[in-house]
C-alpha cells in the first residue's frame, strides 16, 4: 500500500468501495478524488522564500499559493504568526515557508535576513532566493549566498521586479551571483513565475530528505522539547540523560542551538531536540531571541512529537498559548508537562487545576504529566504519555467503520436548520494520520460548532489522545449537475 500517494491512507478495495459511494450520492469523482489526495498526503516536502526586505517575497509567495494570504502590505515588515502555506504546481504538492514577515527594525536589517534565512533554510528542502533586479545585488544579498553555500540545499535564483524587456538585462546581472541562472519575474504580474515553478519542482525532492522514526529507516521518534524560556527544558533533558549534557543557567534563554540528544527511556532509544525558549512575539526580540524562536518552530517542523513544558509555579501564559499553537498548527502528537510540580503548594495547586480548565481547552486531549526537571520526579511518566500521544498520531479508522458512525451521530444529532435547509454528512473517510486528517462530504455546509461536536464525537469513540485532528468538509455541488467521469 506504499505506493498509492493519491489514496491517502485507503487501501485498493476500500477505495473503490468509497468511490462508488460518492458517485451514488452525486459527487463529482474528481473532486472527490481530490479531497482524498489533499487530506491523505503524508509530509511534503518545503520550499522556502528567501531575501532581503522589500524584495517581494510575500507576493512572490501568494503567486505561488495562488491566494492572497500571506499578508502584504506596504510598510516592510508585516509580522504574521503563521508562515508556511500548503502549494501545488503541476500537480505536484508541497509548503511553502514565507519568510517575508521576519524582518524586523529592531535587529538591523543584515542579521534579520542572516536569521531568517538561516532558520527557512535549515527547514527545507529546497530554496528560492529572491534578489530585487532593479537594485541589483547588495551585501546582504552576498552574506544570504554565503550561508545558501554552507547549507548544500538547491537554490533557484528569483530576480524579481522585472516588468518587461528591459529588466531583463537587469536580471542577467545577476549570474554574478554564482547561484546559477536567475529567473527573470514580476510576481506582482505573474510574468514569469511559470518557469520559476517549473525550476522549484526540479530543486525538490518527492518527500522530505528527513523520514520519521516510523518510517523505513527506522530511526529513533523525534521528539521536540519546548516552552518559554527558563521553563527548565534544559534541566529536564540533563535529568533525563542523566547527566550534564546541556548548559543549565539561571540566567533565561541560555540555550540557543538546538541539541539533539539520543537518549535511552524505558528500554527504547528517543531522539531529543532541545530548544531555545520563545520569547514574546518574533517582531519584538533583539537578536539572539529571535534566532531562538525561529530554531524552535524549525525543531517542531523536524519533530513527531512536541513535549511542551509550562511552570505549574506561574499562570499560563498568552506565550504559552501560542507555543501550544504553534505545535498544533504544525500537526504534532502533544504531550503538556507542567514542570516545578514539587514548588506547589496546595493554594497554587487549586488555581492552576482552575487555569487549566479554562487556558487549555484547546488540548484538553492531550496527555498531561506533572514533573520535576530538578528532582526528576515523575519522569517515568513521560514515556508512556510520549507513547500514547504517538498511538493516537497514528491511529487510522477504516472507512467502513467511520461511516457507521457518522450515520450514528447524524441520526441522534442533527445539523441544526440553517435557512430552511438542514445539511447532513453523508459519508466521510480518513484519508491520512500524523496526525490524523479526515474528509467529509456534506449536503451543505457545516457550520463550526458542528465540525467541533464531530471531533469531540471521534475523540470519544476512537481515541485520538495527544493528537490533533484535522477535519475538511467538502460541499456537494446541485445534485445531478454532473457525474463527470474521468
Amino acid at each position: 500500500m506504499n505506493d498509492q500517494h493519491d489514496h491517502g491512507a485507503l487501501g485498493d478495495a476500500e477505495y473503490a468501495e468509497f468511490m462508488e459511494l460518492a458517485a451514488e450520492e452525486g459527487f463529482d469523482l474528481e473532486d472527490v478524488e481530490d479531497a482524498i489526495e489533499e487530506a491523505g498526503h503524508g509530509p511534503l516536502p518545503v520550499l522556502a522564500v528567501v531575501g532581503r526586505p522589500n524584495v517581494g517575497k510575500s507576493t512572490l509567495v501568494n503567486r505561488i499559493i495562488g491566494r492572497r494570504e500571506a499578508v502584504v502590505e506596504d510598510k516592510p515588515g508585516v509580522t504574521r504568526d503563521r508562515v508556511t502555506y500548503e502549494a501545488e504546481w503541476a500537480g505536484r504538492r508541497f509548503k511553502v515557508v514565507d519568510t517575508g514577515g521576519w524582518e524586523q527594525d529592531v535587529l538591523g536589517i543584515d542579521a534579520s535576513v542572516a536569521a531568517q534565512a538561516e532558520y527557512a533554510i535549515e527547514t527545507a528542502d529546497a530554496v528560492v532566493f529572491v534578489v530585487d533586479s532593479k537594485v541589483g545585488a547588495t551585501d546582504s544579498d552576498e552574506a544570504v549566498v554565503k550561508l545558501l553555500r554552507r547549507a548544500g540545499k538547491p537554490v533557484v535564483l528569483c530576480a524579481n521586479k522585472v516588468d518587461g524587456q528591459a529588466g531583463e538585462a537587469d536580471a542577467a546581472m545577476l549570474w554574478s551571483l554564482g547561484l546559477g541562472m536567475p529567473y527573470p519575474v514580476s510576481s506582482l504580474h505573474g510574468r514569469g513565475t511559470g518557469d520559476l515553478l517549473d525550476a522549484v519542482l526540479e530543486a525538490l525532492p518527492e518527500a522530505p530528505a528527513q523520514s520519521f522514526g516510523g518510517g523505513q529507516l527506522g530511526g529513533p521518534r523525534r521528539i521536540a522539547l519546548i516552552g518559554r524560556p527558563n521553563v527548565g527544558k534544559s534541566s529536564l533533558l540533563n535529568k533525563v540523560a542523566k547527566e550534564e549534557r546541556v548548559v543549565v543557567n539561571e540566567l533565561a534563554g541560555t540555550t540557543r542551538d538546538p541539541v539533539d540528544e539520543l537518549i535511552e527511556l524505558g528500554g527504547v532509544t528517543w531522539k531529543f531536540v532541545d530548544t531555545a525558549g520563545i520569547r514574546k512575539r518574533v517582531h519584538l526580540q533583539q537578536g539572539a531571541d529571535y534566532y531562538a524562536s525561529l530554531r524552535t518552530a524549525a525543531a517542531v517542523e523536524k519533530a513527531e512529537v512536541a513535549v511542551i513544558l509550562i511552570d505549574a509555579s506561574e499562570n499560563i501564559s498568552v506565550q504559552d498559548q501560542r507555543i501550544i499553537t504553534m505545535a498544533v498548527e504544525a500537526g504534532r502528537a502533544v504531550v503538556i508537562a507542567y514542570n516545578k510540580w514539587d514548588q506547589l503548594d496546595e493554594e497554587r495547586r487549586y488555581y492552576l487545576e482552575r487555569e487549566i480548565e479554562t487556558e487549555m481547552q484547546q488540548v484538553s486531549w492531550a496527555p498531561r504529566v506533572n514533573v520535576s526537571a530538578k528532582t526528576g520526579r515523575h519522569m517515568e511518566k513521560l514515556v508512556p504519555a510520549i507513547e500514547t500521544a504517538l498511538a493516537g498520531w497514528e491511529t487510522r479508522v477504516p472507512t467502513g467503520r467511520l461511516n457507521a458512525f457518522l450515520g450514528e451521530i447524524v441520526a441522534a444529532h442533527p445539523h441544526p436548520i440553517r435557512g430552511g435547509k438542514q445539511p447532513r454528512i453523508l459519508f466521510g473517510t480518513q484519508a491520512g494520520s500524523k496526525p490524523p486528517r479526515f474528509v467529509l462530504f456534506a449536503s451543505g455546509f457545516l457550520e463550526h460548532g458542528y465540525r467541533r461536536f464531530v471531533e469531540r464525537r471521534l475523540r470519544e469513540e476512537f481515541g485520538f489522545e495527544g493528537t490533533p485532528i484535522h477535519i475538511s468538509v467538502r460541499v456537494r455541488e446541485k445534485r445531478g449537475a454532473q457525474h463527470k467521469k474521468k
